[in-house]
């Protein structure tokens, strides 16, 4: 019987190995007969791949066609003997080294590829010869199949069989996309340089290589220039490295000031917007999909704002040229609602080489001025403080490095007395008002009371990504000290406007295919980041004319007698930045002047500078949008709080106590409150960390009550305050 057993076993095992065999052979001669299918399309067909499969951009009615990227092509195919041998190399070092030696693929490149989307689990390698690219872009441009890699690797080997090396490598130069409606080196090289490609030098090959692999993302017209440097970087240390050129030349052309041709493509609306979106398609879908994959997206936009937005801004700008010597501008709107950008206007004028026109400003990182107190003050709310709450605004010096009676700041930040902006101290003032009328010592000790790291992580929270570690600040922080764009910015404000409320920004409302399929649509992501009751005490403050008055008069350029319009201004202490955010519960507009190359302006604050054209498109901007009011927040009045967070600093002992019988209908006010205890700065009364808890037994114990108590002290004695 066990005999039995050991040969049925024997002989199934046997049958099972057999069988297996079989169905390998079997597939494996489907697979034969399946790739002896590929057909490599004539070279006539190559050349015309492209046109059918236009990506088409639109505004947010998706009738205005802001740009077709197929659209007027321009392709020059050249004999390869006419193109420079410097661009030759530059693309070999920086994209297939070993191109004339393999035989189509690169099985190493392959392997090491998988072995990293493995471990990654990313998917996203590369390791494509320029054999497989020509095959990839020119025959299986429309090819989506789960199979196309495999296709791709037949196809290129057979390829190698049919051309030369140079006439593969001749038709990747002549047909790769190099970002746009450009195609092709000769194109290339006439579009950006003005000149042949047969007379490119060391450092214009490297730039031009440098684009097929990201053509939007690295586009010289674009607002990713570092990067475009970096990467020309790298195809000149390859091209050392390989020895296609000498260490003089590669020090030469490293130095060498590479001009670009402006771009002139007329059929472009809304430039910095449209090349702001083909950045988030490319990285999200790839080159080859943008460029020939025939998509339709729409987008937020609405082109009649952005029409008037840049109109706007190249009027005005043209003034405060003349008059601040401020030479360019920018706007960003967007919908607090649902995060869609609205309008984006990157500078004056697109096509404005003179004031390097092409760089978008609204992603730039510039320092916010006083529109980055906002942050600070709700946060100051968070922690329990009021808008009534006192703070002293009196001569003070902040670093504990410095004497507490030196009222100056050095550069090496051994020493911080921040002055006003009109070189005046008020003595004191209710948070309120600091905030309204943008005083800046309250305000850095709102930012102390807050806390420079629960600040930053509210604003983070909100939408600004850029501050990175709280240690790299100091007080400074709240005037404007850190680096942040305007879309960001404008963004976050939107939180404000939203009762505490995020949608992160958007661009796109759909992307179809060729076939109509949606391959992604705008889907709202709202994240309760900020108490809404903050929210409401921060555009209650922000709208209240009659807090800002001292400031910006009665009937001020940023007063709307019959809208809740909430509006915050802001100018750096070096005068490089001026800056406006304003909005209503359904439309937020950012606003930005100076000079791209961080030359100062004119000594004048962002109310003179900025503010006039931010109103003369928030008046455009107003007529699209209901209009609604701010929610108001709740009045405290209740004598259980200490008195310097309800408006009174003449004591923080009060005679009314809990247990005092208080008639409702009797208005605050009217009572005759007496406070005692003397005059002294908010620290004396409460600790910091716990605004509403018990008065502090020693106060000496912050590192900065002598500090404030001084100035407090003094201030009492010149106003016969005991």
């Amino acid at each position: 019987m066990l005999n039995k057993f050991v040969v049925l076993k024997k002989h199934g095992l046997r049958n099972i190995i057999v069988f297996l065999l079989a169905c390998g052979i079997f597939l494996a001669g489907f697979l034969l007969i399946w790739v002896s299918t590929f057909q490599i399309p004539s070279l006539d067909t190559i050349e015309s791949r492209q046109i059918s499969q236009s990506t088409k951009i639109y505004d947010n009615t998706g009738k205005v066609l802001l740009y077709d990227m197929s659209q007027n092509i321009k392709r020059t195919v050249i004999p390869f003997d006419q193109i420079s041998q410097h661009i030759k190399d530059a693309t070999l070092s920086i994209e297939d080294k070993d191109f004339y030696t393999h035989g189509g693929v690169k099985w190493s490149s392959i392997a090491r590829s998988l072995i990293a989307d493995i471990t990654s689990f990313s998917f996203s390698q590369g390791g494509s010869t320029i054999t497989q690219q020509v095959v990839k872009n020119a025959i299986l441009t429309g090819d989506k199949t789960p199979t196309r890699k495999l296709k791709e690797l037949v196809l290129s080997l057979k390829l190698e069989k049919v051309l030369t090396k140079e006439e593969i490598f001749s038709m990747y130069l002549n047909e790769i996309p190099y970002g746009g409606s450009v195609y092709g080196v000769e194109e290339a090289s006439e579009t950006f340089f003005g000149k042949s490609a047969a007379d490119l030098d060391i450092a214009e090959s490297a730039y031009l290589a440098s684009l097929p692999q990201a053509p939007s993302y690295y586009s010289p017209y674009g607002s990713h220039l570092s990067d475009l440097e970096k990467r020309k970087n790298l195809v000149l240390k390859e091209m050392l490295s390989d020895g296609k050129i000498s260490q003089a030349e590669h020090d030469i052309a490293m130095t060498e000031k590479v001009t670009f041709l402006p771009h002139t493509d007329n059929s472009l609306k809304a430039p910095h917007f449209v090349m702001y979106v083909k950045d988030y398609l490319e990285n999200k879908y790839g080159a080859d999909v943008l460029a020939a994959g025939g998509l339709k997206v729409t987008t937020t936009l609405n082109y009649d704002l952005q029409a008037k937005a840049e109109a706007i801004a190249k009027q005005y700008a043209t003034s405060n040229e003349e008059n601040f010597n401020g030479s360019n501008d920018s706007f960003v709107a967007i919908d607090p609602k649902t995060g869609g950008i609205l309008t984006m206007v990157g500078s004056r004028d697109f096509f404005d080489t003179t004031i390097d026109g092409q760089f978008n400003v609204t992603t730039a990182h510039r320092q916010p001025g006083s529109t980055f107190k906002p942050f600070v003050y709700a946060e100051a709310f968070v922690k329990g403080f009021t808008p009534e709450t006192v703070l002293f605004d009196v001569p003070t010096q902040f670093s504990t490095k410095c004497a507490i009676d030196n009222f100056t700041t050095t550069s090496d930040g051994s020493c911080y007395a921040p002055q006003n902006y009109d070189d005046k101290f008020r003595g004191p003032m209710t948070l309120r008002d600091a905030l309204a009328q943008s005083i800046n010592v309250p305000s850095v000790k709102t930012l102390y009371l807050a806390g420079i790291g629960d600040s930053i992580n509210l604003a983070e929270d909100m939408g600004i990504k850029s501050l990175g570690n709280a240690n790299q600040y100091g007080l400074t922080l709240v005037l404007g000290g850190g680096e942040v764009s305007l879309l960001d910015m404008t963004s976050a404000y939107g939180v404000f406007a939203n009762e505490g409320v995020r949608n992160p920004y958007t661009a796109i409302l759909e992307v179809q295919d060729k076939d109509g399929n949606v391959l992604e649509e705008a889907t709202p992501h709202p994240n309760q980041v900020l108490d809404p009751e903050v929210t409401r005490n921060i555009s209650d403050i922000l709208n209240d004319n009659a807090a800002r008055t001292p400031l910006y008069g009665a009937n001020s350029v940023i007063y709307f007698p019959s809208r809740d319009v909430a509006v915050k201004t802001g100018t750096t202490n070096d005068y490089k930045d001026a800056w406006i955010i304003g909005y209503t519960p359904s439309v937020v507009v950012g606003t930005w002047a100076g000079n791209n190359d961080n030359t100062p302006m004119a000594k004048k604050v962002s109310g003179l500078i900025v503010a006039p054209m931010w109103r003369a498109f928030m008046d455009e901007v107003l007529k699209t949008v209901p209009n609604e009011q701010f929610t108001k927040p709740q009045v405290e009045d209740s004598y259980s709080l200490k008195p310097v967070l309800r408006g009174k600093w003449q004591g923080g002992i009060s005679n009314i106590t809990a247990n005092t019988v208080i008639d409702p209908n009797t208005p605050y006010n009217s009572l005759q409150e007496v406070l005692s205890g003397g005059v002294h700065s908010i620290l004396y009364w409460l600790n910091k960390d716990d605004p509403r808890g018990s008065q502090p037994s020693n106060p000496a114990d912050d590192s900065q009550f002598e500090r404030w108590e001084y100035g407090v002290r003094k201030w009492a004695l010149q106003n016969g305050y005991n």
